[in-house]
């Protein structure tokens, strides 16, 4: 560990930050419009990103801080499971293929910049709306500090922010630095400053993995060596266990957990609000079905990627939290002008999934929250004003969270996240394809599913948390270990089926369906488009 601050790295860092503040606060010019306080060009840049701009924007979800730092560091960490982002990633694009466009068409006839705006308008219910606007916020929050955590990580193996014995102030003003850049241009520019930075962003890290797997490995000996030492590391005992530290490849022991772990968190992925709201900000549909055919070119780096994981072990790293392995094995592998560009890849691989987060859960509080239940009459520009604020107080939550919180559980925060944002699927996805389901069945087929999965996952203890420690726990009625969200969306299912019998049983009112079947298969050139989202009516 880098007992000084690496003056070098942190010049190439700083330089490279800084350029990609000036293009943020440039991007509010970029396609500038005549009127841009509303939310559709400041949240959504006007819905008229085409098919490379997109893809750089849910590329992001991919290739964010969390990817570079925790997927590594869990293989550092633990070996194989480590790996279930790799099938994740790749089930994710089949499901995006299916759904995405879907949603684009309808939300693009009727002018919805959420989700929840959609499920209000297909069952007519403003609760069941509530729920998963909620939900994408609760959500969206440790995702955005994770990325702050991939900041903090790369500061600290640069020496910036002083030693365990630093005021906490002086220790943490690097970060509330970084931070204050983020919040100042996504305000100013909205989704446009992602959009724009984005480009920067890919550059780098496809320059820095690339670099990575063909140097480190030469200079390690090869991968056979890299393998045998990550091997022997893996089968010496963890001290707080007494058990093998991990696996170099999955046992049988593992499968089912690192089966359904991938399964769930592929049908997750795209129900988040920054995907949800990089998708809507697309010009036309046929754009989000090339992105979903283009981009498992990045898993292609995904795996290389983890593979870091192994040569951090290799090469000796020895840190306290598994977070800090990568950014130490650049410290300790490359130049430090090499190290500076693969940490300025890291911080601003944060920067922008930290920025399309914000502004897609500031979307969600104003559109499905503030206009819906605090000011319905509400003008473009109020919405405009409040969506920019909100965006600012999730970032500080964000940021709370990573100044009072134990820094090494992030990853675990942000899993929950996952099983929450599965819970909103049958009303998201499945509404997309049918009606079937009773509103007020989904809204206790969601809540079944949340209660489930947020209690289970509080009662799973590692060896360095009682609650909250992992993402799995034994499956009822089976036995076998698995992914807490993929049993919780089970539950979710079941409880809205059978409820759905029952109220149409007792024909329950059902709720007005503004929508139309030529909703969701229309394109940009149709028309019928509407520039504000309809009202509901009053007990629907």
């Amino acid at each position: 560990m880098n007992q000084g601050i690496n003056g070098v790295a942190l010049a190439v860092f700083g330089l490279l930050f800084a350029v990609v503040t000036v293009l943020g606060f440039l991007a509010a010019r970029w396609r500038r419009v005549e009127n841009s306080s509303n939310l559709d060009e400041w949240g959504l840049g006007g819905r008229s990103f085409g098919t490379w701009i997109t893809w750089f924007l849910l590329g992001g979800d991919l290739y964010t801080a969390y990817t570079f730092v925790a997927i590594p560091a869990a293989i550092y960490a633990a070996g194989a499971a480590g790996f279930f982002a790799i099938p994740y990633s790749i089930l994710a694009f089949p499901v995006a293929f299916v759904f995405l466009p879907r949603l684009w068409s309808v939300s693009h006839r009727k002018g919805y910049v959420t989700a929840s705006d959609f499920v209000r308008g297909r069952f007519g219910s403003k609760g069941l709306s509530l729920a998963v606007a909620l939900t994408g916020i609760l959500a969206t929050m440790p995702y955005v500090a994770l990325q702050l955590v991939g900041i903090q990580a790369v500061l600290d193996v640069m020496g910036v922010g002083g030693d365990a014995h630093t005021h906490w102030f002086v220790k943490d003003l690097p970060l509330l630095i970084a931070f204050g850049v983020l919040a100042a241009y996504t305000y100013s520019s909205g989704l446009r400053a992602p959009a724009l930075i984005a480009f920067v962003k890919d550059v780098l890290i496809y320059v820095v993995i690339v670099v990575a797997v063909i140097y480190i490995p030469i200079k390690l000996g090869g991968f056979a060596e890299i393998f045998d030492k990550a091997e022997a590391a893996f089968s010496e005992p963890n001290p707080a266990t007494g058990k093998p530290r991990g696996q170099l490849v999955t046992g049988p022991q593992s499968q089912w957990a690192y089966a359904t772990l991938a399964l769930g968190s592929a049908l997750a992925l795209f129900m988040y609000p920054h995907s949800i709201t990089a998708t809507l900000s697309s010009r036309g549909r046929e754009v989000i079905r090339r992105n979903a055919t283009i981009l498992p070119l990045y898993s292609v780096l995904l795996g290389f990627l983890a593979l870091l994981g192994f040569m951090a072990i290799a090469a000796g790293v020895n840190v306290q939290n598994a977070q800090l392995a990568i950014p130490q094995l650049f410290e300790d592998m490359f130049p430090d002008w090499f190290a500076g560009l693969a940490f300025a890849a890291i911080g601003i691989g944060a920067l922008v999934p930290a920025a399309i987060m914000s502004i897609g859960a500031a979307n969600l509080f104003t559109r499905n929250v503030y206009k819906d239940f605090l000011k319905p009459d509400a003008t473009p520009e109020q919405e405009h004003k409040v969506s920019k604020i909100v965006s600012l107080l999730v970032k500080v939550g964000a940021l709370v969270f990573i100044l009072t919180m134990d820094k090494t559980v992030a990853i675990n925060f942000q899993l929950l996240g996952g099983i929450w944002m599965l819970q909103t699927m049958p009303a998201l996805v499945v509404g997309l394809f049918t009606r079937w389901f009773h509103r007020w069945a989904l809204l206790a087929g969601w809540a079944a599913g949340m209660i489930y999965g947020t209690v289970a996952a509080y009662g799973v203890a590692s060896p360095t948390q009682k609650h909250f420690g992992g993402s799995s726990a034994e499956i009822p009625g089976i036995g076998e270990v698995g992914y807490i969200g993929l049993t919780a969306f089970v539950l979710n299912l079941l409880v809205t089926v059978v409820l759905t019998f029952v109220l149409r049983a007792v024909k329950a009112p059902e709720g007005v369906d503004e929508t139309e079947p030529g909703d969701y298969t229309a394109d940009a050139g149709d028309k019928g488009v509407v520039t504000e989202l309809p009202k509901v009516g009053a007990g629907h």
